[in-house]
């Protein structure tokens, strides 16, 4: 039987799979046929005996399913580590091409489409993807009892997978896989397919489910937050199973491109970045396909960038409908677990998520930064490194430790942090803030349209929880156009400053810096607009801010602008319209330092 197979595997190559070698490139064509295509591009890229390689396809739709793909242990960053089903694995190789030519990749089950790893070149070009089946629930919200405990829902059948067994709703079903609770949940607008106005997550497990008459399923729980009837209800599964891989992993590759890709699913984020240095995503989007009755494109970010460097640019892109953000740029804080002589320090990886992530290797310089200050003080140069397991690493330097550091204390990699620009890019229509920024090298945001679950542009180095360094010290912000921002039941503003980091670090030590906000349009509902906190820095100049009536306000007492523990912020020639009279809040700190003159249409006391 084996053996048949592989000369069937191998007749269909012969037929589809066309691979010649010109000027040193391996050139592979491949045209899509009925079935599975798995087989197909395995087999195509096990011949591959270059170092330089181009795959173009030839428009039209190419299935692949989780049976025969490459399985291999992945470490994959913010996400669930483990055996994946690796459709395209791109290791080791000088220069990799994959021209779509307009064809779409539709996949089945729990795969990884693509992954790249310590590639020189990679270039990846007109592309769409998808899932035949989503890795969601969904259903309207037809009723609801918060006394008796309980939400009747119908679900969506056609282009779903789920069923109700022993009382408990189970899904997706998919080559025997499910979730086996409806896990984070949250409710979207049936008609504009965003998140519902002041909706809240919810981490829903039923005591029971019961099937009604007409298809619907009662699901018997008491929730905090219930959500509005007509909703539809989106659950993507328990929190350490809904992660499976990204659409596109580049791990330690450099000079990457990705042009006019467009992911309508993916069962994680879209783009993962960790350790790659130069990377441009133009032209490419991420969104629901047009005509479709799903709310959730990518199961978590669009795009999330860890321990990158070099530079980083997206322009002129799309992505909506995600159940995260739009982009994270940041790095990783270790935690000092134990001191093991003068230049040896054993440290820690701390979220279950960033379990195996490498942290740094030989040549690379660190930061030291003790408690209780949150700066970044001493450096030093990393000689060798043990990886003790997939938390613990034993880092050696080429001088001494700080004398005085001590458990607790945290290291964060100075060499692997990015430039970042976002220009021409529309984010909007999804879970959470359309952009997390954590680097101290140059990052210029112009020319956005924006609007926002939560705050739109979010600055937060923490040490509480995802462990994400660092504090910023070079941003501009500028013409973009915010609408209609920060309408999660949670309280955000457009723009929130917000280092959250663990009780032993001061809370009133300034963090971010030189943040300059400037030219931007805000037309939006509610009272916040800027939320600093602990920034060294701020200009916020030449914005033209209005609040409309378009929805209702959620935190009506809040003020326009708040300040705390801030130095050197200045708010000058902007101006305001709307019916907010509580417009900047200060504390002493920020009080001192605060320049305000030249605005129009609101006032400092």
């Amino acid at each position: 039987m084996l053996n048949n197979l592989k000369f069937l595997v191998g007749l269909c190559f012969l037929v589809l799979g066309v691979s010649t070698s010109v000027k040193g490139q391996q050139l592979i064509k491949i045209e899509p046929q009925l079935g599975d295509m798995t087989l197909v591009v395995r087999e195509a890229l096990e011949k591959v005996n270059q170092k330089d390689v181009k795959l173009v396809f030839s428009e039209g739709t190419y299935v692949f399913k989780p049976d025969y793909a490459r399985q291999q242990y992945s470490y994959i960053t913010n996400h669930g580590n483990g055996l994946k089903n690796i459709i395209f694995l791109m290791e080791d190789f000088d220069s990799v091409v994959i021209e779509g030519n307009g064809a779409e990749f539709i996949f089945q089950g729990q795969v990884a489409p693509f992954q790249f790893k310590n590639c020189k070149k990679i270039r990846v070009k007109d592309l769409t993807l998808d899932w035949d089946i989503p890795f969601l629930f969904q259903g309207e919200v037809v009723a609801i009892d918060s006394v008796q405990g309980w939400r009747d829902i119908k679900p969506f059948s056609d282009g779903y997978s789920w069923e109700v067994k022993n009382d408990q709703l189970h899904f997706p079903n998919i080559h025997g896989f499910s979730f086996n609770e409806l896990g984070s949940t949250l409710a979207f607008d049936p008609d504009l397919k965003r998140v519902s106005h002041g909706a809240w997550d919810v981490n829903s497990n039923p005591r029971w489910v019961e099937k009604r008459s007409n298809g619907i399923l009662r699901f018997h729980e008491f929730l905090k937050h219930y959500p509005p009837i007509g909703a539809i209800l989106n659950s993507k599964g328990e929190k350490e199973k809904n992660r499976y891989a990204p659409a596109f992993q580049v791990v330690q590759s450099n000079d990457v491109l990705f042009d006019d890709i467009v992911i309508h699913h993916a069962l994680g984020m879209g783009f993962l970045f960790e350790r790659t240095q130069d990377i441009t995503i133009k032209q490419s989007g991420i969104y629901v396909r047009k005509g479709s009755d799903r709310v959730v494109s990518t199961i978590a970010d669009a795009t999330h960038f860890a321990n990158c460097k070099g530079d980083i640019l997206i322009e002129d892109c799309t992505f909506m409908h995600m159940l995260d953000d739009g982009t994270n740029v940041h790095g990783t804080y270790v935690e000092v677990d134990r001191i093991l002589n003068d230049k040896t320090v054993r440290v820690a990886l701390k979220h279950f998520e960033q379990m195996g992530f490498q942290f740094a290797d030989k040549g690379d310089v660190l930061w030291f930064i003790q408690k209780p200050n949150p700066t970044r003080t001493l450096e030093n140069e990393v000689v060798t490194l043990v990886q003790i397991n997939d938390r613990y690493i034993d880092i050696t330097f080429k001088n001494k430790l700080p004398t005085n550091l001590a458990a607790g204390d945290i290291l964060e990699n100075k060499t692997w942090n990015p430039t970042f620009i976002m220009r021409g890019c529309t984010i909007k229509d999804h879970r959470a803030r359309n952009i997390v920024l954590k680097t101290p090298q140059k990052i210029l945001i112009e020319n956005n349209n924006f609007s926002s679950m939560m705050s739109s542009i979010f600055f937060r180095g923490e040490t509480f929880y995802w462990f994400e360094s660092g504090a910023v010290e070079d941003v501009l912000i500028r013409n973009n156009n915010f609408e209609y921002c920060a309408y999660s039941g949670m309280e955000h503003a457009v723009l929130k400053i917000s280092p959250r980091l663990g009780k032993d670090f001061d809370a009133t030590e300034t963090y971010d810096r030189n943040i300059r906000f400037k030219d931007n349009t805000i037309q939006t509902f509610d009272n916040r607009i800027i939320w600093a906190d602990r920034v060294d820095g701020l200009t916020i100049s030449g914005n033209t801010i209005k609040q409309v009536p378009s929805a209702t306000r959620i935190y009506p007492m809040a003020p326009m602008m708040h300040f705390i523990n801030c130095t050197n912020v200045e708010v000058t020639e902007n101006s305001y319209e709307g019916p907010n009279t509580n417009f900047i809040q200060n504390d002493n700190q920020s009080q001192k330092t605060l320049i305000f003159k030249g605005n129009k249409g609101f006032k400092y006391k």
